[in-house]
């Protein structure tokens, strides 16, 4: 364990002798028997290289001990209802308190879930709008996008004494508009996507993905139902012909002696493709999806998801869905106009939630912004604001990377929240890289020296000043400073955007030069995303890296997801004379008793569930039979164990020489990969890891624009270096690269900076400033000039 510097301040009383909490010999994913004593009631931050283990030491292992013990107070019919978590795989684990965990997990995707329902400010909302809205339309309920009305009557028996029927009726008034169902967008189907009218079905019509002329449940459902002439061209169709093509209710049909239900063509596609969340498609099927649905707004409620009885009650002239259309801002201005005694305790409570939202640097938002559009850095900022306002005092706040998102201007906004929490008598632990950030902290403890296997260990625990001595990689790159180039690159054309006008930018027009790098950027809420994916949408050319989660299970690791298995596959298949599918732990040649998984679980109701290693293929996934076929001297578990750089050598030449392999890992190590196993679960991966993995996925795309979001999102400021090095061989190889960021490294290092701003929400939208850096920071016109100019020493 690394020494810890300070005196430990004297114990005045048996219970004032808990002022640490203590871990030792921690082992859960790559930590090494790790120990440290954080001190409680003061700010510490984990750093150290993305990969080293900080997020398995601060969330998988205090905060998961945490959240598992106080799950062990409920009964055990309570914790029936409650995920279940496993004891971390650590020795001791003392001084514990109650742990809030604040991460970048996005809010949920589903349509009907805003900034709103998310943070219990519209609950307030309808409340005070059943209450003094004018004319009443009813409880707060009636105010809900989210609530259908109802109404229904009949007999129903009361069984008391004589039983007897009795004539009741129920009636629920919602506020959920009929016509979009409370999404706010209705979809169109264009339905010459969908089949060519002028081809009967028995002449192959359809051209829908994967709907093939041999297909028992698709074509020949359609073709043998009854119902149509698959030898009549679909354009000349009778009215009843057409309307059971396309708009049938379900109905039982036999086909070849098998029965089959058979329904019309539209909601056979909604419910097949269009409920299915657009992200987890295939690319030919998300491609069909773009290109045949169209989603327009409701023109029932103008895409305010209300019904009209929601919208008419009013409080001085003001509805509710005028109230989320409001910027957040604005909304607590007028929220505090309203002087009425009747509901002064909610008037208070939605004040200070608003409130919240401004201090945090969301003032920009609005209530009616559906939060899967809210980047990874909102969404742990709208978490953060039912906290802020808290009595509770002695909880430990578990926050990871809370500047991701933020401008440099809105860092020390940030600390100032964490500090906050701190004088409250909180313990906040911070997983940061931001210098800013880590320079305000009590205690540091610092994980390395490497990534992934290289990692898992205490290098630093101490004070910042002690970090900046000690000699780890986190404290050789504390005040690295990047400097501005002295000669930019000359663009070779521009993108030309005229008026763009998404969200909140104001008929922006500007000239995005191509062949260079470009920076965009400006504080939180500008409009930047706005600008950069509203008008340089992914398609022809464009190839677009967003900050969105990977999708995939535990089966899922680098190898399934970038594409590296099959190549390999089908190397061991031909060098032994069988099939691939055997080299797939998914698929044929996966291990009988763990099906593939390398573990065997055991349920355990309500307490965690036991893994085991599977004891028939020790934990490496494959039937034995599987492990005697070889490639280049190595079985396939052996090769899925290899990190990237030594896969690097093995597929790079020599008999194993495997040229589609090789290609996927140099782009692995490009990204700093290096040192990631080729078969580690996906769910093991960092934030920042994740990010990576995608942009090495995106770099085999043919396209001469690259688009990316914050890609210094959980990088190291060791790794920093290196993505630039990235970026420039990408535009020496001919690509332009447009990066959406506010590492003030990567604006130094640009061609080319476009600046939004001057503020956030409506006080943002427009172009403050295009330039090189250096004309950026020797103006200064800009609070990302003034930010710049610091970091440069201009």
């Amino acid at each position: 364990m690394a020494p810890r510097t300070g005196p430990r301040p004297p114990a005045l009383h048996d219970a004032d002798s808990h002022e640490l909490i203590r871990v030792h010999g921690a082992r859960v994913n790559n930590l090494r028997d790790v120990s440290v004593e954080i001190p409680k009631r003061r700010l510490t931050v984990f750093t150290g290289v993305s990969g080293s283990g900080k997020s398995s030491l601060v969330f998988s292992t205090i905060a998961a001990e945490s959240q598992r013990l106080i799950n062990e107070t409920y009964s055990a019919f309570v914790q029936g209802f409650m995920p279940t978590l496993a004891r971390p795989e650590v020795d001791v684990l003392d001084g514990l308190t109650t742990a809030i965990i604040v991460d970048q997990q996005r809010l949920g995707g589903d349509p009907r879930s805003t900034v709103g329902t998310a943070t219990d400010a519209n609950a307030m909302l309808r409340i005070l709008f059943s209450r003094l809205g004018k004319p009443y339309v009813g409880p707060p309920g009636a105010f809900a996008f989210n609530v259908p009305s109802v109404r229904a009557s009949g007999a129903i028996t009361v069984e008391r004494g004589n039983k007897k029927a009795v004539k009741a009726t129920f009636t629920r008034t919602g506020g959920m508009c009929t016509g979009c169902e409370g999404r706010g967008t209705v979809s169109d189907i264009d339905l010459t996507q969908l089949y060519d009218a002028s081809k009967s079905i028995a002449q192959g019509a359809f051209t829908i993905p994967g709907w093939k002329s041999d297909s028992f449940w698709t074509v020949r459902l359609y073709a043998e139902s009854g119902f149509l002439d698959p030898d009549k061209p679909i354009g000349e169709f009778t009215e009843k012909e057409m309307r059971d093509f396309l708009h049938r209710e379900p109905t039982k049909v036999k086909v070849e002696g098998v029965n089959l239900t058979y329904e019309g063509l539209i909601p056979k596609i909604q419910k097949s493709m269009l409920s299915k969340d657009r992200e987890a498609m295939q690319p030919h099927i998300r491609e069909f999806v773009d290109r045949a649905v169209t989603f327009t707004t409701c023109p029932e409620c103008d895409g305010t998801r209300l019904s009209e009885a929601a919208r008419s009650s009013k409080i001085g002239g003001i509805s509710i869905a005028d109230a989320c259309a409001m910027q957040v801002s604005d909304l607590a201005a007028w929220v505090r106009g309203l002087a009425e005694p009747s509901v002064a305790p909610l008037l208070t409570a939605l004040g200070q939630t608003l409130d919240s939202f401004v201090e945090i640097g969301l003032g920009y938002l609005s209530l009616d912004r559906a939060s899967g559009t809210l980047s990874g850095g909102e969404a742990q900022r709208v978490k953060m604001v039912r906290h802020l306002g808290s009595s509770l005092t002695d909880v430990t706040y578990v926050f990871d990377e809370p500047t991701i998102g933020l401008h440099p201007h809105d860092i020390q906004r940030m600390n100032d929240l964490l500090l906050r929490l701190r004088d409250k008598g909180n313990t906040v632990l911070v997983v940061e890289h931001k210098p800013e950030t880590i320079a305000v902290a009590d205690h540091v403890v610092d994980l390395g020296p490497g990534a992934g296997t290289a990692g898992g260990t205490v290098c630093f625990e101490g004070t910042v000043d002690g970090l900046r001595k000690g000699g780890t990689v986190t404290g050789r790159h504390f005040d690295d400073r990047a400097t501005l180039k002295e000669k930019v690159r000359e663009p070779a054309s521009a993108l030309r955007i005229r008026g763009a006008s998404a969200h909140n930018l104001r008929g922006v027009d500007v000239d995005v030069p191509l062949g260079v790098l470009v920076v965009v950027t400006g504080v939180a809420g500008s409009g930047k995303s706005s600008l950069v994916h509203g008008s340089i949408p992914a398609g022809e050319g464009v190839v677009s890296v967003d900050q969105g989660a990977i999708k995939g299970s535990r089966r899922s690791n680098p190898a399934t997801y970038t594409g590296l298995l099959d190549p390999i596959r089908k190397a061991f298949a031909k060098a032994n004379g069988v099939k691939p599918a055997l080299f797939s732990a998914n698929s044929e040649g996966a291990c009988p008793t763990c099906n593939g998984a390398g573990v065997v679980f055991t349920d355990l109701a309500m307490m965690a569930g036991v893994s085991a290693p599977c004891e028939d293929c020790e934990g490496k996934r494959f039937q034995p039979a599987v492990l005697e076929y070889r490639f280049g001297g190595r079985d396939i578990s052996e090769v899925l164990a290899m990190p990237v750089a030594e896969a690097e050598r093995f597929f790079g030449g020599g008999e194993a020489h495997t040229p589609a392999a090789h290609r996927i890992l140099v782009r692995l190590a490009d990204v700093g990969l290096s040192y990631l196993s080729l078969g580690q679960p996906l769910t093991t991966l960092s934030g920042g890891e994740r990010q990576r993995l995608k942009l090495a996925m995106h770099m085999a795309e043919k396209g001469g624009v690259y688009v990316l979001d914050e890609p210094t999102a959980g990088l190291h400021l060791a790794d920093v270096q290196q993505l630039l090095g990235l970026l420039d061989r990408l535009v020496d190889s001919g690509k332009s690269v447009i990066v959406v960021e506010h590492h003030q490294a990567v604006m130094a290092h640009a061609d080319w900076i476009i600046d939004l701003g001057p503020g956030a929400g409506h006080d943002g939208g427009r172009i403050v400033f295009e330039g090189t850096p250096a004309d950026l920071v020797a103006s200064r016109a800009t609070l990302t000039g003034e930010h710049l100019a610091q970091y440069v020493g201009g």
